[in-house]
Formats: C-alpha cells, sequence, structure tokens
C-alpha cells in the first residue's frame, strides 16, 4: 500500500529541497532560518531549493555557499521523504556532506550552531529534518 503522503503528493506543487548533514566532532551543523521564511526561526540542516537544471549536488554546494559561505563535498543520501503541507508538498532529501572550504558564517540565514546529537531534540526543526534526526539516531545508537 501506498505511503499516505505519496498518494496525496501528486494534488500539490511539489519542492524539491535538498539538505546538508554535516558532523564534526561528534556536532552537527544546523541553520536558523529567516524570520520572513516558512517556518521562520525554526532550526534546520542547512540547505535550500534545487533550482531547474540543477541535480541535488550542484544545490546543496550552491545553497551552502550562499547560506553559510561554505564549500562542502556532497556524499550518500541519509533520508528522502513526501511531507505534505496545506499549499504545496516538499520532495525533502537530506545528504551527508564534509566541509573543504570555510567555517560557517550566518549569510543568508539568522543564525548558525554546532549541536551534539543528543541536544538536538532542545531545538524547533520542521518535520522534515526531524525524520532526518530520528535517522541519524538510529544510525548512531545503533553503532555503539
Amino acid at each position: 500500500m501506498a505511503d499516505p503522503e505519496h498518494r496525496t503528493a501528486g494534488s500539490l506543487p511539489t519542492v524539491q529541497v535538498v539538505a546538508a548533514v554535516v558532523e564534526r566532532e561528534g556536532r552537527y551543523l544546523i541553520a536558523q532560518r529567516n524570520p520572513h521564511a516558512v517556518f521562520p526561526l525554526f532550526w534546520e540542516f542547512p540547505g535550500g531549493k534545487v533550482e531547474p537544471g540543477e541535480d541535488d549536488a550542484t544545490a546543496l554546494r550552491r545553497e551552502m555557499m550562499e547560506e553559510l559561505g561554505v564549500g562542502v563535498t556532497v556524499g550518500a543520501l541519509l533520508d528522502r521523504k513526501v511531507h505534505c503541507y496545506r499549499e504545496f508538498s516538499v520532495d525533502f532529501r537530506a545528504y551527508h556532506c564534509t566541509l573543504v572550504q570555510g567555517e560557517p558564517q550566518a549569510l543568508n540565514c539568522a543564525a548558525f550552531a554546532w549541536v551534539p546529537l543528543a541536544d538536538l531534540a532542545s531545538y524547533s526543526f520542521p518535520p522534515a529534518d526531524e525524520d532526518a534526526i530520528a535517522l541519524l539516531a538510529g544510525v548512531e545508537g545503533n553503532s555503539r
């Protein structure tokens, strides 16, 4: 049986969104959304919309440079889910990424932070990011 999220997604405009899951020394890079954005001031794994003609990796590299002024290499897909909201659906894809250039700066976000996985629950995240956090918690919990 099809997932109910996927059944309703066809009737809504779909936005393709990519996110970078960057870990360094046991902490994850998160960014706070701008006050005028959808989910204002929520925290998220940094990233954004895939523009026409871009593949996921190209979009993620562009978004990381625009949002935080850093270069990344894009690794394996961590999670892909379709989330349906009232006016649109989001095809959300989170990738493991590695910083390869620069240190993060809040260029096109309200703030950023390096947060241990156990502390991510104290931040407000959109549903798509919450799914990725749950997957990370399961992976890290199983590797101990």
